[in-house]
């Protein structure tokens, strides 16, 4: 047993998995959400709504060593990302305030929404953001609320995250959904279970004594233009009729760079999109 704990507020699809990596590294983990029955077994349930400021009368007695705040917004709206990234931390933070609970470090998981980067260049950690679009705002709002809560915090910008049960793209492929080719939109993308292993990996290394950096990407190795990410799901699925009228629309182009990750010894299961729908589509059979 490590005798490590967790606490990961937004215990959902990605948090749920990084519980189960970290139950299997033997830390304890308490996991919060509304409903706590869809948790993985051996997480302590929490169960808060995060916009009620009041304590959950579950919350733990002792402090956790690291808080991981890992939620999903359940209204897309400026109000709803600024109730579930903003509000939600600050009430959490306001908790451990009122149990004199202070964690070796808090995880923040943010997005790479932030960056607003669009004709194809590489992005890494320090990369300006400048976000255009009310969500990659908040979150950045969100970002600087963590890194001045006085517990250290490291940020993670995780892209876009597949896997089973995030399947919009195999849909519109199916579909024969068209995408524009020139100029080539880069996508980036990350596995839900690498987005997970790249958290426990970080938890791990500062429990280890490795001195964290305050913000990390996280992505696989390869922003690839949609182009031929949808020509390649194409001749995977065998999928040979075009739509007349739909394309698969998405804004902005850039390429973010995994390094800062993959240097402190981080490694993907799915290095790119190939070995995760690859994956994905087997599960399905």
């Amino acid at each position: 047993m490590s005798g490590l704990s967790a606490l990961i507020v937004g215990c959902g699809d990605v948090g749920g998995r990084l519980a189960c990596q970290l139950l299997a590294k033997g830390w304890q983990v308490s996991g919060l959400r509304r409903s706590v029955g869809q948790l993985p077994a051996g997480v302590a349930p929490i169960a808060a709504d995060l916009s009620d400021p009041s304590i959950p009368q579950a919350w733990p007695q002792h402090s956790p060593d690291y808080l991981v705040y890992c939620v999903a917004a359940s209204q897309h709206d400026e109000a709803g990302y600024q109730a579930a990234y903003v509000d939600g931390l600050r009430h959490v933070l306001a908790w451990l305030a009122l149990r004199g609970q202070r964690p070796r470090r808090l995880l923040f998981v943010s997005s790479s929404s932030v960056f607003a980067q669009k004709d194809g260049q590489w992005v890494d950690e320090s990369a300006a953001t400048e976000p255009e679009g009310y969500s990659g705002k908040v979150m950045l709002q969100a970002e600087r609320v963590a890194l001045a809560s006085g517990i250290p915090a490291s940020v993670v910008r995780l892209t876009g995250i597949y896997g089973p049960g995030r399947e919009w793209l195999l849909s519109q492929v199916r579909q024969g959904y068209r995408v524009v080719e020139q100029p080539p939109l880069y996508g980036n993308r990350i596995h839900a279970e690498d987005a997970a292993s790249l958290m426990a990996f970080l938890l791990q290394a500062d429990a280890d004594g490795v001195a964290l950096d305050d913000c990390y990407i996280g992505v696989d190795d390869d922003p690839a233009p949609l182009a031929e990410v949808v020509g390649w799901l194409r001749a995977y699925l065998g999928v040979t009729q075009w739509s007349d009228e739909q394309r698969v629309r998405r804004t902005g182009s850039k390429r973010c760079s995994n390094a800062r990750a993959r240097a402190l010894g981080w490694v993907p299961e799915y290095p790119s999109y190939k070995e995760g729908y690859a994956a994905i589509l087997a599960g399905q059979r």
